[in-house]
């Protein structure tokens, strides 16, 4: 018999509030682990939605130390389940700004693997008179990760980067099957192309998207645009939360990305792997991050 896991993205509406967020993000964990689930992902953001970046830098932590982590850690091993801590800041070379990370907890409360987001939002919005900068208080991470986990091999990204598909290949080229998408898509973006990117990222490299988003109203004025969701390797939307704080509960199976991936070898019919030169000569750089 094929081997399932049932897995969550936890879709939150989180203030400025450290303490309410924590308390939030305890109940909506319990909830899903009461309803079996065997990891669970939570937002970008989850633990606050600042209203400055003094905020943010006033609870960034050291890997490994701080309340945020202490947590984590004790809330995964409590509920017994794999946690993809969406994202939190930690501290970074330069004090003013913070890095934007995804840390993951093992089912007894161990850290496995910290990712820091590389592709920061900085964006004026077509047609709106939203203007975004997280370079100004965020600082950006280098480095693609990809980790063995229960449910397959699980490549890290967050938010922003889900417009970057050389990222995706990357963690396919190192092994994922799975990713993780803890993201706060404004309003206006998420409508024109959240699903739409999701539903991609997961054809494209026949791998499982677990994308766990902010919903509504925030304290700085921002909205967000929810509609958390899990995709299967066909492009299939398995669960959606669309609007409101809840859980995108769904059942995974690891072996069918194999299956998949021997059945329809895109990933291996790839030609960009190498460089390639254009008509007229010039260099094309395939594949590469």
């Amino acid at each position: 018999m094929t081997q399932t896991y049932k897995v969550v993205a936890v879709q939150m509406n989180s203030t400025d509030s450290v303490a309410d967020n924590l308390e939030r993000t305890e109940s909506l964990i319990a909830d899903a682990a009461g309803r079996g689930a065997q990891l669970a992902v939570l937002p970008e953001n989850f633990a606050l939605m600042a209203t400055s970046a003094r905020q943010k830098t006033g609870i960034a932590e050291i890997p490994g130390e701080g309340p945020l982590q202490d947590f984590l850690a004790e809330t995964a091993g409590r509920h017994g389940l794999w946690i993809v801590a969406g994202s939190l800041p930690l501290k970074s070379p330069d004090p003013r700004r913070t890095y934007g990370a995804s840390i993951v907890y093992d089912a007894s409360g161990r850290r496995r693997d910290i990712y820091r987001k590389i592709h920061l939002f900085d964006v004026d919005l077509a047609d709106s008179d939203e203007s975004y900068r997280e370079s100004n208080s965020m600082y950006p991470g280098d480095e693609p990760v990809a980790l063995s986990t229960p449910f397959g091999k699980l490549g890290l990204t967050i938010c922003y980067d889900l417009r970057f598909p050389e990222l995706y290949r990357a963690l396919v080229d190192a092994g994922a099957t799975l990713f993780t998408v803890p993201s706060a898509f404004t309003e206006t973006t998420g409508r024109a192309h959240w699903e739409a990117l999701l539903r991609a990222r997961a054809v494209e490299n026949l791998a499982y998207v677990i994308a766990a988003g902010q919903t509504g109203r925030h304290p700085d004025g921002r909205s967000t645009w929810g509609h958390s969701m899990i995709v299967d390797p066909w492009g299939r939307i398995l669960a959606e939360c669309e609007s409101g704080e809840g859980l995108a509960l769904a059942d995974i199976e690891p072996a069918r990305v194999a299956e998949l991936r021997r059945e329809f070898p895109a990933l291996s019919n790839r030609r960009l792997a190498g460089n390639l030169r254009s008509r007229d000569g010039g260099e094309i750089i395939g594949n590469r991050l």
